[in-house]
């Protein structure tokens, strides 16, 4: 897949999002696979996180998903983020929440592309947010 070359470009096609990223946020790594649903939003999955064992070996699990039912799930299959809309007016992903597994919160999410290979993930909850990046995989 060709990318265009820089963020203005990026940010005029909802599928340029598509793909995979790493994160590195409070010195803890992940890969995040970003994919298109049939309704047409995209979803940010976790698919590995750098520290995906403790300290007796056991898988890491999401313990502080405020959804008890989802405590459960290993950190390395996480959904960070459902039913992501493009608004091509506004040319950013937009319109639905992310989930921070490192906190348990879950945040309004607004992302666009800061350059050809950076995505800008500004999440918020009334009016107080935080800023983290994402960077584009060539796997």
């Amino acid at each position: 897949m060709a990318f265009a070359s820089n963020a203005q470009d990026l940010n005029s096609k909802g599928d340029n999002i598509l793909g995979n990223y790493l994160s590195i946020k409070d010195g803890g790594k992940s890969k995040i696979k970003i994919t298109k649903e049939t309704d047409g939003t995209y979803t940010a999955q976790v698919y590995w996180v750098e520290k995906a064992f403790d300290a007796n070996g056991n898988k890491r699990k999401d313990v502080k998903n405020p959804n008890k039912n989802l405590r459960n799930i290993d950190l390395d299959k996480v959904i960070l983020v459902k039913g992501l809309k493009y608004d091509a007016k506004d040319k950013e992903w937009t319109d639905t929440k992310i989930y921070d597994p490192g906190s348990g919160k879950i945040y309004s999410v607004d992302i666009e592309f800061k350059d050809a290979k950076t995505l800008k993930v500004y999440g918020n909850i009334m009016g107080i947010g935080k800023t983290v990046y994402w960077t584009r995989l060539e796997e």
